[in-house]
């Protein structure tokens, strides 16, 4: 009830779309059982009583001519096609409201999943598969959608209809139906059994179609690993066992949605067997006559219709709560980085940003990644950060970021501790450049201008130009307009870095943060990427992870991290004249390679 209840809320706001859907469904009904009431003129017309007409609901015997069979038949023929007609209308506007209400309720479902999603700290996603959360917004939502858009219209529907059929065999012979009403807990209970059998296998498939949804990314996203090692038969095991849960928990649920209806046909057909000799009596005993007999079972047979159509929507509707409680735990879960009442907007960087004895564990963990860092980057200045992996590097500048919350110490802005300010103000002051280059399945437009969304074409091309990407761009066959392809796969290693380069230098922040990437470039391309980053630094105050020697060299700073800490800074000549870890560091990695371009250092 709770589930449903939280269901429900999203309907709610549309009451007086769905009231008068309501009000056409049981116009709908009405209009069904008035086409049923004309049985008993019909019959009238075989077993004829001169001068008497069988009363039926509404009086509609009193529209049908009694002594003329021709008027008769003419009468009831319209009245058909009247009844019939105006059924149609309201279903289909009953059909097109609920339809409506559907759609916007579930609009509303996954706009206020992808909001929330899109709150979150980076801690959130960190506990939770990207897959998983897809599927939640795409799989999911859909079951819901399903539920609200055809599953409850058809539930409310086939109820009216239910009551409205009720309400005529009550009409016809209150006895009989008091009689046939006793079948209503034994249909109860058994369609209680189903569901709850119904619910459960149901939690087992869309655990299942998360685990395959999982599996298959993987598979796909690394296929080029997969085949270098010969892992086809292995992934395919893997793909197979998933599947096959998946199918299992879908058989045994298709099994019990079998049996439901003809379990509840059997019933009600041997309430019917009794309902028979019943009804004889009350016919013998004048009580009714036999086209309202008639009538009466028609009435009845025609309820057993919803009943078996409310069972199976109930079992519908359980499957979507199933996937409800998904959605439910996930919007349940809150992991943000939150701000103070009266939290401020930070000014363009004056001075400089410090760390003032700075610690920092990661949730769910006491053990720390930083320890005790203590590190001042003056405006205008380069920092290098250097050093093996795990020393803690990449977690210093998700702290910039407020990426996460220091656990100990503070990060200031010009004097402004960073939990004191605005996220949109702290983060509107830095470009970020990754290791990995993130692009969209989009224009190159688009990725150039996605830090600033309203920048000019001339903008946008002085960006690219900066960053030594207009050449290639031109060359490409919709210049400006061609799509990347998905994470810029249509374009080479440098090109990709290149458009990354100029969408920060779009946005002209003030502070960068670079995490240079690692990976092989042929000379040109480096040589380019090098030109492209000397750009984007100039002027700026910059923290990167550095892996090049040309890097290095140009900081201000050279900031030594080993397990968390700093165990060296300083210019690069101060730090080899040091003889400490930089220049293990730096003779292990160019030992080979003299004056090469590239320290080979693997980011935290």
């Amino acid at each position: 009830m709770k589930d449903f209840n939280r269901l429900l809320s999203y309907v709610r706001p549309f009451w007086i779309i769905f009231l008068i859907a309501l009000v056409a469904m049981v116009l709908g009904a009405l209009f069904e059982t008035a086409t049923l009431a004309l049985l008993v003129p019909i019959v009238d017309q075989f077993v004829k009583v001169p001068g008497v007409a069988s009363s039926t609901l509404f009086d509609l015997n009193k529209l049908i001519p009694k002594d003329d069979w021709y008027y008769a038949w003419l009468t009831i023929s319209l009245l058909l096609l009247v009844f019939t007609i105006a059924k149609g209308i309201c279903e289909y506007f009953s059909s097109y409201l609920m339809s409506k209400i559907g759609q916007s309720a579930i609009y509303r479902l996954r706009t206020q999943l992808y909001d929330h999603l899109v709150e979150q700290s980076t801690a959130f996603f960190e506990r939770h598969r990207t897959n998983f959360l897809v599927s939640r917004i795409v799989v999911s939502c859909s079951a819901i959608e399903t539920a609200v858009t055809a599953n409850l219209r058809d539930l409310l529907r086939e109820g009216c209809m239910l009551i409205a059929m009720f309400g005529a065999a009550f009409y016809y012979n209150w006895r009989l139906t008091l009689g046939a009403i006793v079948i209503a807990p034994i249909i109860g209970i058994l369609t209680t059994k189903f569901s709850r059998r119904l619910r459960k296998y149901a939690e087992e498939s869309f655990e299942g179609n998360k685990l395959l949804t999982d599996a298959t990314q993987e598979t796909l996203s690394n296929l080029t690993i997969v085949k270098a090692y010969r892992g086809e038969e292995r992934e395919r095991t893997r793909f197979g066992k998933i599947a096959w849960f998946i199918a299992k928990a879908n058989l045994r649920s298709g099994q019990t949605a079998a049996l439901s209806p003809p379990t509840i046909d059997i019933v009600g057909v041997l309430m019917i067997s009794l309902l028979l000799y019943f009804g004889l009596r009350e016919i013998n005993e004048a009580r009714m006559d036999a086209a309202q007999f008639f009538a009466f079972l028609a009435a009845l047979f025609r309820s057993y219709d919803p009943m078996r159509k409310i069972s199976r929507q109930h079992n519908e509707i359980t499957r979507a709560f199933a996937a409800a409680k998904d959605v439910w735990n996930i919007l349940d879960e809150t992991d943000v980085i939150s701000e103070k009442p009266d939290a401020v907007s930070l000014a363009p960087l004056e001075q400089a940003i410090k760390f003032n004895d700075v610690s920092f564990s990661y949730q769910g963990t006491t053990i720390p990644v930083l320890h005790n860092i203590d590190l001042t980057v003056p405006k205008d200045s380069i920092v290098a950060l250097v050093g093996e992996s795990g020393g803690g590097k990449s977690s210093l500048i998700k702290l910039v970021q407020r990426m996460y919350d220091v656990t100990g110490g503070s990060i200031t802005w010009d004097g402004v501790d960073l939990r004191d300010a605005t996220l949109a103000g702290l983060r509107q002051q830095i470009a970020l450049v990754t290791q990995e280059t993130v692009l969209f399945n989009d224009t190159v437009r688009y990725n150039i201008s996605y830090g600033k969304p309203d920048a000019t074409d001339d903008q946008i091309k002085d960006a690219a130009r900066i960053a030594f990407a207009d050449e290639f761009i031109d060359k490409l066959p919709n210049g400006y307009d061609t799509v990347v392809g998905e994470r810029g796969s249509m374009l080479s290693g440098g090109q990709r870095q290149r458009i990354a380069i100029a969408r920060a230098i779009l946005v002209d922040a003030q502070v960068l943060i670079l995490d240079e990437a690692t990976s092989a470039l042929d000379t040109e391309s480096e040589r380019l990427v090098q030109k492209a980053l000397a750009n984007l630094t100039r002027d700026k105050t910059t923290i990167v992870i550095a892996h090049r020697l040309s890097t290095i060299r140009r900081a201000d700073t050279i900031v030594v991290m080993d397990k968390g800490r700093i165990i060296e800074r300083g210019t690069h000549d101060e730090l080899m004249r040091l003889n400490g870890k930089y220049r293990r560091l730096y003779e292990y990695q160019f030992a080979e390679e003299g004056s090469a371009d590239t320290l080979e250092v693997n980011a935290s």
